[in-house]
């Protein structure tokens, strides 16, 4: 049974390692991932799935122990998905699973087991409900991490560039985020999510189907579109 849902963005940059000189910009987020992840603990699961985006080859399951990397992004830095124990598996996390991973290790998780699961950012919204179902049947107690990122065109900057269809479509989100709504999460449109470069979709929509059937209240606790990329933080308890 779902009993607690985390959302936060994924970008490599809330390491401050990472941003180096405009750490600071990402402070208000990363003081709200950590809120966030303050309602799992209080939810006291027995599980904790983080669940985030992947490039088309990454997408799989990742247990406890788990190891990922910033070397790509510039930063000489491993992190661990939780407690490390016996060797290493030779799979690396994606890029949103070390976030998730450097996000929990920085509120000093210790409150539940946990595992990783990366889904491709192109999988279809029946399947990521479908897969978040699976999560909710699970016996006891399970809270999810949902790691993901709103559209990357919300100005000319943007990596996207600008597109007048990404503030609506972040709007969108972010209202369904602030009111637990699953049938918003899920009506999101997946060709445009895919040419708005919202990668947080998929992730979404996973939340969406483990949802279904319960009664959690949404807060919004952070959205905001720095670099042009929609970022949304939201507690679900």
């Amino acid at each position: 049974m779902l009993v607690a849902a985390a959302v936060c963005p994924c970008p490599p940059l809330l390491v401050p390692e990472v941003a180096a000189g405009a750490a600071p910009e990402l402070d208000a987020a990363r003081t709200a991932c950590a809120d966030a992840l303050g309602v799992l603990a209080a939810a006291r699961p027995d599980r904790l799935v983080a669940v985030g985006p992947a490039a088309p080859g990454q997408a799989g399951n990742h247990p406890e122990g788990a190891r990922g990397s910033f070397l790509g992004f510039g930063l000489d830095m491993s992190v661990t998905l939780g407690r490390a124990g016996g060797p290493a598996p030779e799979r690396q996390l994606p890029p949103s699973l070390a976030v998730g991973a450097w996000l929990l290790d920085r509120v000093r998780w210790a409150d539940a087991p946990l595992e990783g699961v990366a889904v491709e950012e192109s999988l279809a919204a029946e399947s990521c409900a479908a897969l978040g179902r699976e999560f909710s049947a699970r016996a006891g107690r399970v809270a999810l991490l949902v790691l993901g990122d709103g559209t990357a065109c919300r100005t000319l900057k943007a990596p996207g560039y600008l597109d007048d269809r990404a503030a609506g479509f972040d709007a969108t989100v972010s209202r369904a985020l602030a009111a637990a709504d699953t049938e918003a999460l899920m009506a999101l449109d997946v060709p445009l999510a895919q040419e708005l470069q919202a990668v947080g979709r998929a992730p979404w929509q996973v939340l969406a189907g483990a949802a279904e059937g319960t009664r959690l209240s949404g807060q919004l606790l952070y959205d905001d579109a720095p670099y042009g990329v929609g970022y949304f933080v939201a507690a679900w308890s």
